[in-house]
């Protein structure tokens, strides 16, 4: 009698880390202080210190230094300023970081010029931090004070179109139909001006550099404050015109950064200035007031146009935008498109302007561009909808487009329809009442429900990682890209350890540092996608090596299978289609001899998909207000952010990503401004106490939705990136509930009490 063998079923061991909620791995070493920063490496030897001395005037020229009375103080080493710096080659070439923007960066220390308010004008360097600061404020300056201009609405009339080339700048939309026309034909029209002022990223550490001489030649050790070693390590060697062993840029821990970190600032300069000059041990470490002097998100005006027929269907779109820049680069922003990638509109204008003006370059800082944009063109969607009787939400579903109408592209996968609709039920929106000045609480405040929605790009940049598996079977993966708070080390830990099979803890993963693989900024949202796929790669090429070395075992029971047919699960590599066909990864280390298997992994984005598809995450924001009419103080008590950003890596640290973000949101909307005296051309409100961001008393109940997404095009790891798109809509969704509460409809942020009074 024969007998049929069953083939046995393909079978996944659930092995998932990816997607589960693990906690930081470095946390103990955060809360403990054993995490050291920038400014808190020891040193070969003794050092010195380093501190700057900053300009009191706007605009003009030094034309005396008097720095032989510092240097007669005992313990100064040396005064460093235009007077006695070497002629750097690089800078005279006008050398750009990886991020610049167009224009001449700015170059510290190199010339008598003075082109805006606290810029740095020397580096006293001593043997104390207390020593250097004290000389610092004693050293005499002279200076020839010339005009200059810090407002924007006055330099407004030599407003120019921003030029292209910038990284990440995308210009503006072409036009579509008749805007004019459709305006003017229109039943139901809103025209407005949106302005915010500067504001400024007040990371809580500042910017600081620790150069460790090591006595070799020019080699050094740089302890640096950055969002991005390899970016600040290329500026460095070129500028000096050192090599890439000499100038180690290292930065395990940043914290916080927003985007000031982005290129490299003017301390980091400075302090290898003063150790290659002196050749010597030197930290230079900013305070919060020359944080002010680091970059800033620009003061920008926007003017709106927006028309309806009598269902709600938008007929007409005009945004525009003019924007702050300095008068040495042209900083640029992707403002004005996210309307035209939001909503369906048959006839839509976009401009992008800037104005240059006396003050130092502004910086990208948290969702660049599209915060500004969104504020604007969601605040004026939803006087819209009232001017239609359409209910805010109803009105924002009826104008949704499915695909891209600024590109004419479909989107790679979009949800915010199911963002509306998730965070609408856990809102608890079918309860508002339509009607303005209609709700209040028992205690008889003003009641405001708003809701608001954002867009985000998803990209991918070039990135590189390591992977190395010891003899003992623990994994080292490494790469060169920063954690500035975001969960990089869980994230890429977690990654590992899933393509490999492997506990968590057998997987250790170490970045922040210019001898491992090249990896981007950390910004844009593109560092779980972009580093997350080089992690992958480079697991996947050590897993290669490991089915190899298993098929030459005698007797191996994975012999003749592809690596595509394996799953690598609970410290294994097993078959697909038979799991009983099994080694144990330990079995394949000992049985190899081989004391460690290595291999590098690589990711980038994908060049047909970014022709063919639009890719962006979105988010939809769900805010309720309590407003004391007599008093105007406005107090944000709920919100409910539902984000689709693709596959979520790890729940936890997206979750507090995107309450960050909301925290952020809420200080754009009612705090956040940097007062700019236009008569001395500064900011004077340059500290913790009166530049204002929420604190705990601040912040109620945030509610985070992730919505479910697939999107294997935006990246191969199927993530989108959710550091941006939190903050997303957050400002225009408050200020539309302070207009439901109250009636008023404010345009300019922050929304303080004297707007609404």
């Amino acid at each position: 009698m024969s007998q049929t063998i069953a083939t046995p079923p393909t079978v996944r061991l659930d092995s998932d880390v990816v997607g589960k909620p693990i906690s930081r791995p470095e946390g103990p070493a955060k809360v403990s202080g054993a995490a050291k920063y920038a400014a808190e490496f020891s040193v070969t030897g003794p050092l010195w210190y380093g501190y700057v001395v900053s300009s009191p005037i706007a605009k003009g020229k030094i034309t005396k230094i008097y720095a032989d009375e510092v240097l007669a103080i005992p313990g100064v080493q040396q005064v460093f300023s235009h007077e006695n710096v070497p002629s750097l080659a690089w800078f005279d070439r006008a050398y750009k970081d990886d991020v610049a923007p167009g224009g001449s960066p700015f170059r510290p220390l190199h010339e008598p010029e003075i082109m805006f308010s606290q810029q740095p004008v020397a580096l006293v360097v001593a043997d104390t931090f207390e020593l250097a600061r004290y000389a610092a404020s004693v050293l005499r300056i002279d200076y020839d004070v010339a005009e200059f201009n810090t407002n924007l609405e006055v330099a407004a009339p030599k407003a120019f179109d921003a030029p292209k080339g910038k990284t990440g700048f995308v210009p503006p939309p072409k036009p579509k139909g008749d805007v004019e026309q459709a305006y003017a034909d229109a039943p139901h029209k809103v025209a407005g001006e949106y302005v915010h002022h500067a504001q400024h990223h007040n990371p809580m550490e500042m910017f600081g550099t620790t150069v460790d001489w090591l006595g070799d030649g020019k080699k050094m050790k740089i302890y640096d404050k950055t969002q991005g070693a390899p970016n600040v390590q290329q500026y460095i060697a070129k500028i000096f015109g050192l090599s890439k062993e000499e100038a180690r840029i290292i930065s395990k821990f940043t914290g916080g950064g927003f985007g000031s970190g982005l290129r490299p600032q003017y301390q980091v300069f400075m302090a290898v200035l003063a150790a290659l000059e002196l050749e010597h041990s030197v930290r230079v470490v900013m305070d919060r007031s020359q944080m002010f002097s680091m970059g800033h998100r620009p003061h920008t005006v926007q003017d709106i146009r927006l028309a309806s027929d009598d269902q709600g269907y938008l007929q007409a779109m005009e945004h525009n935008a003019l924007a702050e820049t300095s008068q040495f680069e042209d900083e640029t922003e992707t403002v004005v498109n996210w309307s035209g990638i939001l909503y369906k509109v048959p006839n839509s204008q976009f401009d992008y302007k800037l104005t240059k003006i006396d003050v130092n370059t502004p910086a990208d800082m948290r969702a660049p561009g599209a915060a500004t944009g969104s504020f604007a063109i969601e605040s004026a969607i939803d006087e819209l909808s009232y001017k239609a009787g359409r209910d805010p939400l109803d009105f924002r579903l009826l104008n949704y487009t499915y695909t891209d109408p600024t590109e004419n592209k479909p989107f790679s996968s979009k949800r915010l329809d199911d963002c509306y609709h998730e965070g609408a039920k856990r809102f608890g929106w079918d309860q508002r009442n339509p009607e303005p000045r209609s709700m209040r609480d028992e205690n008889g405040l003003l009641v405001g429900w708003g809701v608001a929605a954002g867009c985000w790009d998803a990209s991918m940049q070039k990135a590189a990682a390591k992977a190395v598996l010891a003899a003992d079977g623990h994994l080292t993966v490494s790469s060169a890209t920063n954690d500035q708070g975001a969960g990089t080390y869980v994230i890429m830990t977690q990654m590992a350890a899933q393509t490999l099979g492997l506990p968590l803890a057998q997987v250790t993963f170490e970045l922040g540092d210019t001898e491992m693989p090249e990896a981007p900024v950390q910004g844009g949202s593109w560092t779980a996608n972009s580093v997350g796929a080089a992690v992958k790669d480079a697991c996947q090429a050590v897993g290669k090596k490991l089915l190899k070395l298993a098929q030459k075992m005698d007797d191996s029971p994975l012999a003749g299978v592809d690596f595509e047919d394996v799953q690598f699960a609970d410290g294994h590599i097993r078959a697909n289609e038979d799991i009983s066909r099994s080694v144990a990864i330990a079995d394949i280390l000992a049985a190899s001899g081989e004391a460690k298997i290595e291999a590098e992994g690589k990711a980038g984005p994908n060049p047909i998909n970014m022709l063919k598809y639009s890719m962006h995450s979105h988010n939809a924001v769900f805010v309720e207000v309590k407003v004391d009419e007599d008093l105007g103080t406005i107090h944000v008590t709920r919100v409910v952010d539902a984000v689709a950003a693709g596959r979520i890596m790890n729940p936890k640290t997206a979750r507090s990503q995107v309450l960050g973000g909301v925290v952020w949101g809420i200080g754009m909307a009612l705090m956040e401004e940097a007062y700019l005296n236009n008569d001395l051309g500064r900011y004077v409100n340059h500290n913790y106490a009166e530049y204002h961001i929420p604190v705990n008393a601040d912040i109620k109940k945030i509610d985070v939705i992730f919505v479910e997404e697939e999107d294997d095009i935006a990246s191969p790891i199927g993530v989108k990136g959710v550091g941006e798109i939190g903050m997303l809509g957050v400002a225009a969704a408050v200020a539309n509930a302070v207009y439901h509460a109250t009636g008023k409809r404010v345009r300019e942020l922050p929304l303080t009490i004297d707007k609404l009074l």
